[in-house]
């Protein structure tokens, strides 16, 4: 097998047509599971299928879950000029929140969905097409696309506001996966992608399909989610393999001290991972595994090797300058400047520390802290299973945080742990026991489910 191409970066100043595919080759695997193998050319004939049964539209929402399945849409939308919607959530009353912003828009889905907007099932629609093998695609090439479409709208989850759209144009989804190739994938042939995270994530689209599309991955059809589920994956799928998971997944996977095959290596985003459950990640699949920074405006930013240092590595062509808002990202394949929401510590042209979001900093009496921090030390306490540190309300100004906790220790132990790590002006006030966090795909803890747990707690 030949080994991985050069990486091309992109710039959305060049105003150039890029590739579906890159590099292209018609053998080459672009999916698996158990079941199947998927080349780049079978892709593109399942693509054209599609494509003919699909009904012209400005917009489209894709809540496919199976992989192949919204990799399909994604392509299909994306040859039709229609903008791919990628919400937050599939409930019925967050996808009518944003269609009435999109008026022009139908949804595409692998399961039946109640409400108003025209749903088709892509499953049903597929498997029509699929049977009337009458549709003759070149398969010598990959369509190109031009840099400056818009590809997708991503909304964000919500958890430190109202949900907002983020415009994705295709130079800077294909720019971003090749950076991330770059550094992740470069010296592995035609690895395989397994992850736990959904692809309507900005961080499960970079990482699965475009990474597929275009770092020179194979994408590995299921979802797995529970351990022994993930263990199987990994067990059947051919090596080399990288998994793609977040800190919640990757705690669950080491607290339930499976023994699992060795990897490639494991990456996770969406949350800081705290050093002790980086070095259990690395014992329990004898690998190295590395962090991505990002935010839904920019993307992914940047890395580090989470064992080996707290910096991060700004990826190639990223740049930081710190204004009187806060830093500002710039990167030739981004569409404009993004405007940081987190305070991070500049050590040179392309390392950073990250000091904590915006909206994630408190004061009380005069000290500040981050409440992402002070929650990683109470997940480090030994007998915490999960927990979070938080503000019952949106005022911040000299608001103890209070804590919610899933855990069998004694309130009074949690806190006396506590207290070895943090000021006294930080211990929660109060702190809750619950059963468990309403955490969603990515492992994340929107605002709203948590006023909604305390409130049930409370009562």
């Amino acid at each position: 097998m030949s080994s991985p191409a050069q990486p091309e970066w992109v710039s959305l100043a060049d105003h150039a047509h890029l590739p579906l595919l890159h590099p292209y080759r018609a053998q080459a695997v672009l999916l698996v599971n158990d079941q199947q193998t998927i080349t780049q050319a079978d892709f593109l004939r399942d693509l054209a299928r599609l494509r003919a049964g699909l009904p012209n539209a400005a917009f489209v929402f894709n809540v496919c879950e199976d992989r192949y399945y919204f990799l399909l849409a994604f392509c299909a939308a994306l040859l039709n000029n229609s903008v791919n919607l990628l919400p937050p959530g599939r409930q019925r009353a967050t996808l009518a929140q944003i269609a009435a912003d999109y008026p022009d828009c139908y949804c595409l889905s692998d399961s039946d969905i109640e409400g108003e907007i025209p749903c088709i099932n892509i499953r049903t629609l597929f498997a029509e097409k699929k049977s009337s093998e009458n549709t003759s695609t070149d398969t010598t090439q990959a369509p190109l696309i031009p840099a400056q479409q818009l590809a997708a709208i991503a909304f964000t989850s919500g958890s430190t506001g109202k949900p907002s759209a983020n415009k994705k144009y295709w130079g800077t989804l294909a720019g971003t996966a090749r950076l991330l190739a770059a550094r992740f994938t470069q010296h592995l042939t035609n690895p395989t992608l397994v992850a736990t995270v959904p692809s309507q994530h900005m961080y499960g689209l970079e990482m699965t399909v475009m990474m597929a599309l275009q770092g020179e991955c194979c994408l590995h059809r299921d979802k797995p989610f529970y351990p022994a589920d993930i263990r199987q994956v990994l067990r059947n799928t051919p090596a080399p393999i990288l998994l793609i998971s977040t800190p919640i997944h990757l705690r669950a996977l080491v607290n339930a001290e499976l023994p699992m095959p060795d990897i490639a290596g494991v990456v996770s985003a969406t949350a800081p991972l705290d050093a002790d459950l980086a070095t259990a990640t690395e014992h329990c699949f004898n690998t190295p595994l590395r962090e991505i920074y990002g935010c839904t405006e920019a993307g992914s930013m940047a890395t580090r090797a989470s064992t080996q240092t707290q910096q991060w590595h700004l990826l190639d062509g990223f740049s930081l300058c710190a204004t009187d808002q806060g830093f500002v990202a710039r990167a030739p394949h981004l569409a404009e400047a993004a405007l940081l929401q987190d305070q991070l510590e500049q050590q040179d042209d392309e390392h950073f520390l990250l000091l904590g979001r915006n909206a994630d900093m408190i004061n009380v009496a005069g000290k500040r802290a981050s409440l992402a921090d002070l929650s990683l030390k109470l997940l480090a306490i030994d007998g915490v299973h999960d927990g979070v540190f938080f503000l019952p309300t949106r005022d911040t100004a000299n608001q103890r945080p209070a804590a919610l906790v899933v855990s069998d220790l004694p309130e009074k132990h949690i806190l006396q742990q506590l207290a070895l790590h943090m000021d006294p002006a930080f211990l929660p006030r109060p702190l809750r026991k619950v059963d468990r966090l309403p955490r969603n795909e990515t492992g994340k803890l929107t605002h709203a489910a948590l006023q909604t747990l305390w409130s049930q707690s409370h009562d």
